[in-house]
């Protein structure tokens, strides 16, 4: 090969280079520009601060006092429980309700806690409520709700039957979204009178629902900061390009580091938004079984 034709060839190499060049680095930038665009609007959310902002709810009616002569009946937690349970079968076919032992040790807290300081309400004169105690005794809830009697009966039936009886007692053990119970029933003295302490304590767990993987959000916050360093990175050698001859060889490989950054650029933008989609779709899994829409 004749060394003009050498020389025609390289200078043909050269231009074509050139003219691809600009064309992959236009064409490209735009690809980043739109991978960049697909991230805008993420914003970084952390499974700390989704749990601390769940709603926590408490339902507690007014608590009932019912008369009734003192007499030798023996009631138990257990058949408490199981009264409930007939309850919520006969009125739905609710799920029944398991006994828990945070929420036993929670309402056993509670009924004598009144008898102690002799008050009937759901706060203690101390100030501690029904969630107060659920915490306590290590019951982390979304839904807690608390059903206080006092007073003399027949049997357990007769006790939940009370219950029953009020609206707002009524709503707690037929709640479709508690799963936990914890009973207490305790006699002793009030007020001079012998009389029994009935305390349910219902809840719904924050483990029911499942919470967003965590290793998904540090990925996406370590993708994030290498997307960011390549961004930059990008950035610097577009204005190096910019400010270079484009008929020097130093232009053709400046262009061929700015398209294979971006590329990769891209390809992690794309996996990187695809992460986001799945993480963002646990949340708000989560966040609708923690509202119960």
């Amino acid at each position: 090969m004749s060394k003009g034709l050498k020389a025609a060839l390289a200078l043909g190499a050269i231009i074509l280079v050139t003219a691809l060049g600009s064309y992959f680095r236009n064409d490209i930038l735009n690809i980043f520009n739109k991978a960049t665009e697909n991230l805008q609007g993420f914003k970084s959310t952390n499974v700390g601060s989704i749990l601390s902002q769940v709603a926590k709810e408490i339902s507690a009616p007014t608590p009932l006092k019912i008369g009734g002569s003192s007499n030798n009946v023996v009631l138990t937690k257990e058949k408490i429980v199981a009264q409930t349970n007939i309850q919520r079968y006969n009125n739905g076919t609710l799920l029944p309700l398991i006994t828990n032992s945070k929420l036993d040790q929670a309402a056993l807290a509670k009924a004598n806690d009144m008898f102690e300081k002799q008050y009937f309400e759901h706060v203690s004169p101390t100030g501690t409520g029904p969630g107060d105690l659920a915490k306590k005794y290590g019951y982390d809830y979304i839904l807690e709700g608390e059903n206080l009697i006092l007073g003399n009966f027949k049997d357990e039936a007769d006790v939940v039957q009370h219950w029953m009886d009020s609206p707002g007692h009524r709503a707690n053990i037929l709640n479709d979204r508690f799963v936990d119970i914890g009973v207490a029933v305790v006699k002793g003295t009030y007020n001079g009178q012998t009389v029994w302490i009935g305390v349910q304590e219902f809840g719904l767990p924050l483990s029911a629902c499942q919470q967003p993987d965590s290793g998904l959000k540090t990925k996406i916050d370590s993708d994030k900061a290498q997307l960011d360093q390549m961004s930059a990175q990008i950035v610097s050698l577009k204005t190096e390009i910019d400010s270079t001859n484009k008929n020097s060889p130093k232009y053709s490989q400046l262009v061929d580091q700015y398209n294979q950054l971006v590329v990769q650029y891209n390809d992690l933008a794309q996996t990187t938004k695809s992460i986001i989609l799945q993480y963002n779709d646990e949340v708000n899994a989560f966040n609708t079984c923690v509202s119960g829409s």
